[in-house]
């Protein structure tokens, strides 16, 4: 994910609200957008993989917070572990990582600015950054199955959350997936539209909290929050690791490019007609 701290300003073309209008928000993801399918390979699979175990902490903090809070409040402990989720979300926008589905929207808007659709390059970062945030967050998340790393109670939080979101059904995936490819897309949005960090960072913590309350699936998210849970005894067959990984992939395909990315950019081309 990407601090969006570059920008300056946009001269204010919207009257009392002082908000950007879409041609505006427009111009901004395109110079975010061109930056992002301009990286090296180096570069690109560096940031995907550091904020693949970035997301690791984020997963941790959530587990960590429900084992502390459960035994005492109850259904509390979900909210709380929520609100320590969002925290994650935070540490990806001030990285100005790479994270799959919330680069879909800047990106598109430089392709499409470019008349030429840039297709290989878009593929090279939406497949780089898929494969590294995977990679990154798997191999940090062996770090945590070391004894005494994690508090008493927050391993069998994560293998709770995982045995019930693994039964669920494909259908319930896959509108899951939807729903969380169009939050983090709509997170990238957002961030090109705001003028201050502290609004960027708050809109990162909001979303972070709102993913996890749902919890919204994001491929990569909920990939490792399953895998930290079997890591910690929950039976899952590889098969069915596999079946969730291909459904919330598609799912996060349709809500972050279909729902947010495609709409937002033809309400851009809309608003220069």
């Amino acid at each position: 994910m990407s601090g969006r701290t570059l920008l300056p300003p946009s001269p204010v073309k919207s009257g009392v609200t002082g908000a950007p209008d879409p041609g505006e928000i427009f111009d901004r993801a395109v110079e975010e957008g061109e930056r992002r399918l301009d990286q090296s390979l180096l570069e690109l699979a560096s940031t995907s993989f550091i904020a693949g175990f970035t997301v690791v902490f984020g997963v941790v903090a959530l587990g960590t917070v429900e084992a502390l809070v459960g035994p005492q409040f109850g259904s509390v402990a979900t909210l709380a572990g929520a609100l320590a989720f969002g925290v994650g979300i935070v540490f990806l926008v001030i990285g100005r990582v790479e994270l799959f589905n919330e680069n879909f929207s800047d990106p598109a808007a430089a392709a499409v600015e470019a008349d030429s659709w840039r297709v290989t390059a878009l593929v090279r970062l939406w497949v780089t950054t898929f494969a590294f945030n995977l990679v990154g967050g798997t191999l940090f998340a062996l770090v945590f199955t070391v004894e005494g790393v994690l508090p008493p109670g927050a391993g069998a939080a994560l293998s709770r959350f995982a045995t019930e979101s693994a039964a669920r059904s494909v259908r319930a995936w896959f509108a899951s997936a939807i729903a969380g490819g169009a939050l983090v897309s709509l997170l990238s949005f957002l961030l090109v539209s705001a003028d201050s960090q502290g609004t960027r960072l708050a809109l990162a913590y909001l979303v972070g909290v709102v993913l996890a309350l749902g919890p919204f699936d994001h491929v990569v998210v909920t990939w490792l929050h399953t895998f930290l849970g079997v890591l910690f005894g929950a039976a899952i067959t590889p098969v069915s690791l596999l079946a969730m990984l291909v459904v919330v992939t598609a799912g996060n395909l349709v809500g972050g490019l279909g729902l947010v990315t495609l709409t937002h950019v033809t309400q851009a081309i809309g608003a220069r007609e």
